[in-house]
């Protein structure tokens, strides 16, 4: 174990003044402690923020405000979350394990890297570990890397499945600069795409902190499912998954909304079968053909041409779900 130094601020204010140089705010653990576990992070100081950020969850005359220290089992039984976001709680059950999810945190949930295999495995190049080494995934194992939304540098895609719920219903995050500046970003335009900086996951500002998460209010509660598949039944990352959500009148689509993981760098928003949707018929050929739509968009690498397959079958068993 490399040695590091603790605190605890009982503030956001002293959370923020106390990061420095090699430093890192932990939450939950849930993702961090296996990073440094295995040297893939290594910093010198840590900033517990459990004590300095909130928790509460609660519905206001815009939506849902989530704190970044919720918990992800906090929320998928919070009865707001249940009967006016439920795709939210759908998404979070459907990952990792009760064990991990009673510890991990919504703003960790955002924050989290990839499990690319080449990531973790010091003995391999990795562009995401060390931007110029290479990226071993590109000649290697592709079973679990992007099939959209990938660079020349990386094919590693997004783990998370509550960030597929929160893309599709136009979640905003609540962050806090260093300084102390509070501002709001929209959450499809959180994460980055490798470009030519793979080693960068998001656009969350040096020593910033997520604070909160809104979500607007909407009319997906009554028709909406989350789809993960996955090699396993539980405790599995998803090879593809689908969120979606209809709001419907008279068996017509007024309203629709698309994302997956498992297939990029970030959670990805289908926004062009989402309009083809809009006006049409709930009916197997209508999300049949936004299937398809979806599938012509993808660029599958050599090790992972089946998940074409996977998320066209996906696609339209998640529509179907929302009837």
């Amino acid at each position: 174990m490399r040695p590091f130094t603790y605190k605890k601020p009982a503030d956001i204010k002293g959370a923020l003044s106390s990061f420095g140089h090699q430093t890192q705010y932990i939450a939950g653990g849930t993702n961090l402690v296996d990073l440094m576990k295995k040297f893939v992070s290594t910093p010198e100081h840590l900033i517990d923020v459990q004590g300095a950020l909130s928790s509460d969850i609660s519905l206001n005359a815009e939506g849902l405000k989530m704190g970044a220290l919720a918990k992800n089992s906090a929320i998928s039984v919070h009865p707001q979350v249940l009967s006016d976001f439920p795709l939210i709680s759908k998404a979070i059950l459907a990952g990792a394990s009760p064990q991990i999810r009673n510890m991990a945190t919504l703003g960790g949930n955002l924050l989290q890297r990839t499990r690319c295999p080449y990531f973790y495995d010091l003995s391999t190049p990795c562009n995401k570990r060390e931007k110029g080494t290479g990226c071993s995934a590109k000649e290697g194992v592709q079973r679990m890397s992007a099939v959209i939304g990938y660079s020349d540098d990386c094919i590693a895609v997004h783990p998370s499945d509550l960030c597929v719920a929160l893309v599709a219903l136009d979640a905003q995050v609540g962050i806090t600069s260093k300084a102390g500046k509070e501002g709001k970003v929209l959450f499809r335009d959180f994460h980055k795409l490798p470009g030519d900086t793979p080693h960068v996951d998001n656009h969350l500002p040096e020593g910033a902190l997520i604070t909160y998460v809104e979500l607007p209010k909407n009319n997906f509660a009554e028709h909406c499912a989350y789809v993960k598949l996955r090699d396993r039944t539980s405790y599995a990352f998803a090879l593809v998954s689908v969120a979606a959500a209809l709001e419907l009148k008279d068996g017509k689509i007024v309203n629709a909304r698309l994302a997956s993981g498992g297939v990029a760098h970030k959670p990805w928003r289908w926004f062009s079968a989402e309009k083809a949707l809009v006006g049409k018929v709930a009916n197997e050929e209508t999300f049949e053909k936004a299937a398809a739509m979806i599938q012509k968009e993808i660029k599958p690498l050599e090790g992972n041409a089946f998940k074409s397959e996977l998320l066209y079958g996906a696609v339209q068993s998640a529509l179907k779900q929302c009837l």
